[in-house]
């Protein structure tokens, strides 16, 4: 309305809506004018079209605040002598401007200086994308990477930027830290720091619970997905200028994540290499591994843990984006690195065919707290559709000559771990106790054989009430035959529970005084309770 065309320009009603963007003007000439309108558009019009029916205006008004128009401009006293008050109060109630037009000024005015005024902007807005487009080119060039991409594009906004992996890890940020900080602790991002990109599609974005406006451009090189740049603001409404600038960005971005994808296959191979190596006793003497791991930026010398995590099998995967997702078992591996890495940069981590291998330092001996803390971080509290892994850890060790068999109690811990609770599983080599030998029968018939011989009708799965007694079997044996207690822990009378003993007793055998068919049953029931065995 500032615009030398629009100067004697009224506004008449909708002043909530002054906000409003136009993109383009047009000018009513026909009643059926709705086809014709466009989101965004400055609908200028003498009422000719509705001269003899002026009382289907608040209806109009109605219609093209659903077809997005941004403004309507009415010239008087040729065909309409006044606006229907109803009219006005729709526009009024639907935050739709509605100017009175002055006589005197001819709608080609105003279309004309409208459109070169939007064309400047557009133009304008071209050439800052191409300008931030060169500066973030020439960074990359000269051996910047994501952190300085983000800057820049931070105080070119200006607004807070953060680059993230195609599941909402963070992996470079650029603004003042205060306010980075502020969003990290909005409804956008988890508890964990990822931010939740399965809430976010591309454009610009306003949640009722998160102050100010974000914008998110996806990284995409190749058809492939690498993540996403997300910029903040509060002070100001992000608009198509700033979509420009993060998708100059974005692509920027793809370079560099791609250029450091290659050094990183490199670096990846000779470290895994090395540390296959260490797993398997044959990288050399205690002094020689210390000291290449120093080279490569680990410590190893030091009270630590080896954690295997593998993907579960059957899992889902990733939400469809339209572009084609990086490899699982290398998303999964960057995961991990990202994670273990913002703890303690020189620990080792490193993505196998199919199984991700760290070396987690537990400096207090506190290694459960530590795996759950890396585990939690990496699953990201269950968001985002991601793969779900279970996760095997040895017993603590303190140098590189006790990894090799460090590495074999994880592996057996992740296996039987995920045999014993499923997938998503965490176990604990020293936890596994006698699973550890029920897992290493790989002949799962003699295993049946074995729980319907010691169980006899017990071992019917699929009988509720034999699930009843396996149940009453498993608290006595666990409290040591002592009916007391576990009455009390099944919630039963004691003379309840004696006759539920003789039951089992007339199924079962003798089990309360003979000490070898209890050591059977408790085997048969940890046999049971493994995964794959529930049908014997």
């Amino acid at each position: 309305m500032e615009m030398p065309a629009l100067a004697g320009a009224r506004l008449m009603g909708g002043a909530g809506g002054l906000d409003r963007v136009i993109l383009r003007a047009n000018v009513m000439e026909v009643p059926d004018i709705l086809p014709w309108v466009k989101p965004h558009e400055l609908l200028l019009t003498t009422g000719y079209p509705l001269r003899n029916t002026p009382q289907g205006l608040p209806e109009l008004v109605c219609d093209l605040q659903r077809h997005g128009l941004a403004a309507m401009g009415v010239k008087l006293h040729r065909y309409l002598d006044a606006l229907p008050e109803q009219m006005v109060a729709e526009a009024d109630r639907l935050d739709l401007p509605l100017l009175l037009l002055p006589d005197a000024i001819g709608f080609d005015e105003i279309i004309n200086q409208v459109l070169t005024e939007v064309l400047n902007r557009q133009a304008g807005a071209l050439e800052r994308s191409w300008e931030v487009h060169q500066a973030l080119l020439a960074i990359v060039l000269d051996g910047g990477g994501l952190e300085e991409i983000a800057d820049r594009v931070a105080a070119t906004l200006p607004a807070s930027v953060f680059v993230t992996t195609p599941d909402g890890r963070v992996l470079a940020d650029g603004g003042e830290p205060a306010d980075l900080e502020a969003w990290r602790a909005s409804a956008c991002f988890e508890e964990t720091g990822r931010f939740r990109i399965e809430y976010e599609q591309r454009g610009v974005h306003a949640h009722a619970d998160v102050p100010g406006w974000h914008a998110v451009v996806p990284i995409v090189a190749g058809r492939v997905d690498h993540g996403r740049i997300v910029a903040f603001s509060a002070d100001r409404r992000l608009d198509d200028g700033d979509v420009h600038v993060l998708e100059r960005a974005a692509t920027v971005a793809a370079l560099s994540v791609n250029k450091q994808l290659a050094v990183t296959a490199v670096e990846s191979k000779y470290r895994g290499d090395f540390l296959r190596d260490v797993l398997a006793g044959r990288a050399g003497g205690r002094e020689q591994v210390v000291a290449h791991c120093e080279t490569l930026g680990w410590q190893i010398d030091r009270p630590m843990v080896v954690a295997v995590a593998e993907v579960d099998p059957d899992a889902n995967d990733l939400p469809e984006s339209g572009f084609e997702l990086r490899p699982i078992q290398e998303r999964f591996s960057t995961a991990w690195q990202t994670v273990v890495g913002r703890r303690d940069r020189r620990a080792p981590v490193v993505g196998f065919a199919r199984e991700v291998v760290a070396l987690l330092p537990v400096p207090f001996g506190n290694a459960e707290a530590v795996v759950q803390d890396v585990v939690r971080e990496v699953s990201g509290d269950g968001g985002g559709g991601r793969r779900s892994f279970s996760t095997g850890v040895s017993r603590v060790v303190t140098g590189p000559d006790e990894l090799p068999a460090a590495y074999e109690q994880a592996r057996r811990a992740v296996h039987v771990g995920r045999q014993v609770h499923g997938s998503g599983a965490v176990a604990h080599f020293d936890a596994l106790r006698s699973f550890r030998l029920i897992s290493l029968i790989r002949d799962n018939d003699e295993l049946r054989g074995f729980i319907r011989e010691t169980l006899r009708e017990l071992a019917a799965t699929d009988d509720e009430d034999m699930a009843d007694l396996r149940h009453t079997l498993k608290i006595l044996l666990d409290a040591n035959l002592n009916v007391a207690e576990a009455a009390r822990t099944l919630h039963f009378h004691y003379n309840t529970l004696r006759y539920r003993i003789s039951k089992l007793e007339r199924i079962l055998g003798p089990f309360t005084t003979d000490p070898e068919l209890r050591l059977d049953l408790a085997l048969a029931l940890k046999v049971l309770q493994m995964r794959g065995m529930e049908r014997p």
